[in-house]
């Protein structure tokens, strides 16, 4: 359905995509994972044709979006990073102005975004500029929907947004995906990754890896513990210090380290008693995403 062959894009100084190369299949939900600055509101800007590439190809359909760009246009649905609908309109003349782009009318495509547009229907007489980030949310998703793409690209739609109505964005995507459109959604929220059937994690303009979330954690093979004290700051500098531990990053209330190898935990707990730290919590963790994406070469 998408395929993005050996993409580059810069702006001058700065390398905004390097070679990237990817496939979405129909129907598939596919992340991806990075944080800000990686490049991949660039990456989407060329998918949905308004930015041309410096070099590759993107085909959408098996339609170029260089040669055929306008016909790719009424066939993708787009959702910006920002909220970009009319902010002085109602949520239901948003909802119709972005029908009547497409030719398309809301009551015959209504059972497609029934689902989301449930939510903000109480509101519909509301100016949009007036609506929560939740509702500016859902009523985004709606205009995008409308004219029944057979592609949705939704670039960071949960930045900003409240943990609650981040699970129900996502729950409406995994209905989405069960009426057979292709989704392709960036983010930075590594927990959001376990949602896509397959995900890219991308750093500085490069595809680090690309697979399903499981298979990505199957595969980091080193050694990971959790370290846990009193004085985090602290402990996270004389911790780098320690032969035995090859890499350190704190993450939340815990530091995530590689040591050489498990039996040497001991070794690690003497180095940090030594440097007074009585109170020291070591154990062996599994990885997640985010831990995978720190590690990525």
């Amino acid at each position: 359905m998408v395929k993005v062959n050996n993409i580059s894009k810069s702006f001058k100084d700065v390398q905004a995509l390097d070679d990237v190369t990817f496939s979405a299949e129909k129907g598939e939900l596919y992340g991806i994972i990075g944080p800000d600055g990686a490049g991949k509101t660039t990456l989407f800007r060329i998918m949905t044709t308004l930015t041309i590439p410096d070099k590759g190809t993107v085909f959408i359909n098996n339609k170029s979006i260089i040669k055929n760009y306008m016909e790719i246009r009424k066939t993708i649905g787009y959702m910006p990073g920002k909220f970009a609908l009319y902010q002085d309109l109602t949520v239901e003349e948003n909802l119709n102005f972005f029908a009547s782009v497409f030719n398309a009318d809301v009551n015959d495509n209504y059972d497609l975004i029934k689902g989301i547009y449930s939510h903000i229907a109480p509101f519909k007489k509301r100016k949009a500029g007036n609506l929560s980030g939740g509702m500016k949310q859902k009523l985004a998703l709606s205009c995008a929907l409308i004219h029944k793409p057979e592609v949705l690209f939704l670039d960071e739609p949960t930045t900003g947004v409240d943990p609650v109505s981040r699970k129900e964005f996502w729950d409406m995507l995994a209905g989405l995906k069960e009426m057979g459109i292709t989704i392709i959604v960036s983010t930075p929220y590594m927990d959001e990754a376990s949602r896509c059937d397959r995900i890219a994690l991308i750093k500085n303009g490069k595809f680090l890896q690309v697979d399903t979330p499981n298979n990505i954690i199957e595969k980091f093979n080193s050694n990971l513990i959790a370290v846990k004290t009193y004085n985090m700051r602290r402990i996270l500098d004389d911790l780098r210090k320690c032969t035995n531990i090859k890499s350190a990053f704190a993450f939340g209330s815990e530091i995530h380290a590689l040591i050489d190898d498990y039996s040497n935990i001991e070794n690690v707990s003497l180095f940090l008693n030594n440097l007074k730290y009585n109170d020291i919590e070591i154990h062996k963790i599994k990885p997640n995403i985010e831990d995978c994406f720190i590690w990525s070469r």
